[in-house]
């Protein structure tokens, strides 16, 4: 009976797919609902006034519900409250803007710190296996040196295409969307469908705005 079960567990199906669809994409449109009670739900209550940050029960919500959403949706962050003034509603906003802004701004540092380990492993590999060519004709130490400097080279090149590489752009992807999300504010949360021209305006507002950020990096 025991071996039975365990066999029954293995084979569950999760239905990824349907249940997302079900819960929260409406023609290609990720909605993630976030209930508050407070303006101190979102903003970090230590922060100070034009520096608030979000809490971090907020961004763990936030980013854990994001990672299951399919790629290709961009997120609209619905948030049921009853309890905001205009004021804080703009401040929130703009915490989320900012905070995933930052976020992005990290993530293109640490891509860029990883090129150029790339180049350098590059450049590392091809004068490592010339000194290994050149030096058929030593001694074995010299030649042992070389071939350790030549396969370390090799394997930190093919750690990162394969892996590092990989997850760098991800993390690139996740910071950029989550940077590019749309806010919305109600009272009751309530199934979000989504018209065909307001996909259209939707896409056509991160478009906009992911163009004015290249624009401000020139």
């Amino acid at each position: 009976m025991k071996k039975r079960i365990v066999n029954l567990f293995e084979s569950r199906k999760g239905h990824l797919d349907y249940l997302l669809h079900r819960d929260f994409i409406s023609n290609g449109i990720a909605t993630f609902p976030c209930k508050i009670s407070s303006f101190y739900d979102i903003v970090n209550p230590l922060s100070a006034k034009r520096y608030e940050t979000p809490t971090p029960d907020f961004t763990d919500y936030l980013e854990s519900g994001a990672e299951v959403l399919p790629p290709e949706c961009p997120i609209v962050l619905n948030i049921i409250e009853d309890c905001l003034t205009e004021e804080e509603r703009k401040c929130i906003e703009a915490v989320i803007r900012e905070y995933y802004a930052y976020k992005l701004g990290m993530v293109e540092k640490d891509e860029k710190r990883h090129t150029k380990r790339f180049v350098i492993m590059i450049v590392g590999l091809v004068l490592s296996g010339f000194l290994l060519w050149f030096s058929q004709g030593f001694d074995e130490v010299p030649r042992e040196l070389f071939f350790v400097l030549f396969w370390f080279m090799g394997d930190t090149l093919c750690d990162y295409i394969l892996l590092t590489g990989h997850d760098l752009r991800r993390n690139r992807r996740a910071a950029g969307r989550l940077a590019s999300i749309k806010v919305t504010f109600s009272k009751s949360f309530d199934e979000s469908g989504y018209t065909a021209s307001e996909v259209q305006a939707l896409y056509s507002e991160i478009e906009k705005d992911v163009k004015g950020t290249i624009r401000e990096t020139k």
